[in-house]
């Protein structure tokens, strides 16, 4: 009796596979590997990723740049949405992102810099002769390499959000593992590189750029400038200022510091742990208006990074809003840990020697 192998089987002797094929340097059977693995991967259980992920993620710099790296990084990207530990699969795929990105910032410096022709799209299957002589300095392999990393954006942005979105401690493992501050190692570095490359207006990485500067654990302080009240705030894993708002009238207003409507509990179950659902919407309606200690303000489109530091802390202004917004609660990243807690309420002379901190609210920029 012939008996089929089961999905963990199958995707165990996968890796093994490539792993023999990378040994023996077989381009085909590599290509093969992987090929099988992106057909296995879908179907396999959490138990049967679980152990996959951290070796996918390992072969990484073990291949060839103009091999199937990318794959190898989505391979790892579905395997940690299974159960693969994002930590052990952070710093390769990352590091990998990250010459991807640099790679593709060249394709691009390379292509106009030899005319004014418009930028190909990001697909392999408009990679030719002419478009690889383009950008080819007198060396077929790195011109290969380089339109590969352009081609290949969009399967990097996405591994590279999951591993760092799935949990705080891949994030803060690899600042670890480096060696360096936040603000000095490869989370930033690659934060720039992001942003270079979204300019060119090929990739959407949106997501990426927003992820690279969550705050994890990061206090916040909070001035009420209707009331002169004060509060020093803990945040983690909030993914854009819609959400931080919804939680900041939940925390203040719905905890009776400050007048005004609180969000129902359903818009705050939405921003803090909901299931993802996209049938499901709810309508939150905006309490304040969010604004800089210099005047000017504060997008709800844009990040919790994005408030300035002042005397070593964010500090956040809340003014009455000019206007009624509202939108869908929800986060940006659904399977990100979040969490906000008020700490304490500045007493009120600490509170008043923050708002002299504080210049007056200043009109929308047009």
């Amino acid at each position: 009796m012939i008996f089929k192998k089961s999905p963990k089987s199958r995707l165990a002797e996968g890796v093994a596979e490539l792993e023999r094929g990378i040994a023996r340097r077989d381009i085909a059977r590599i290509k093969q590997a992987c090929s099988a693995l992106l057909e296995t991967v879908p179907q396999a259980s959490a138990a049967e990723c679980t152990p996959v992920g951290p070796r996918a993620a390992g072969l990484i710099p073990v291949i060839s740049p103009t091999g199937p790296r990318a794959l190898l990084a989505f391979v790892a990207g579905v395997c940690v949405t299974r159960g693969s530990d994002p930590a052990a699969c952070a710093e390769p795929v990352l590091n990998g992102t990250l010459q991807a990105l640099t790679d593709a910032l060249e394709f691009a410096r390379r292509w106009q810099a030899a005319g004014p022709e418009d930028l190909p799209k990001p697909k392999w299957s408009a990679v030719d002769d002419a478009v690889l002589a383009r950008v080819d300095h007198g060396n077929k392999v790195e011109a290969v390499r380089l339109a590969r990393a352009w081609c290949e954006v969009d399967l990097w942005r996405r591994s590279a959000a999951t591993v760092l979105s799935w949990s705080a401690q891949a994030r803060e493992e690899l600042a670890r593992s480096m060696g360096l501050t936040r603000s000095m190692g490869l989370t930033a570095r690659l934060a720039t590189v992001v942003d270079q490359v979204a300019a060119l207006g090929a990739h959407d990485l949106k997501r990426l750029a927003y992820v690279l500067q969550i705050l994890d654990d990061e206090p916040l302080v909070v001035l009420h400038r209707p009331s002169g009240a004060g509060f020093q705030v803990r945040m983690s894993g909030i993914g854009d200022n819609f959400q931080l708002h919804t939680l900041l009238g939940h925390l203040l207003i719905g905890g009776g510091h400050l007048p005004g409507e609180a969000p129902s509990a359903e818009a705050v179950r939405m921003s803090l742990d909901a299931e993802f659902d996209a049938d499901r919407q709810v309508e939150t309606v905006g309490a304040f208006n969010l604004v800089a200690p210099d005047g000017e303000w504060i997008r709800n489109e844009d990040r919790p990074s994005d408030i300035p530091v002042v005397d070593g802390v964010r500090l956040l202004v809340l003014d009455l809003p000019p206007y009624r917004s509202s939108w869908n609660a929800g986060r940006l990243f659904w399977h990100m840990p979040t969490s906000i807690t008020l700490e304490r309420v500045l007493p009120a002379d600490e509170a008043a020697a923050r708002f002299l901190q504080v210049s007056p609210a200043r009109p929308a920029s047009s």
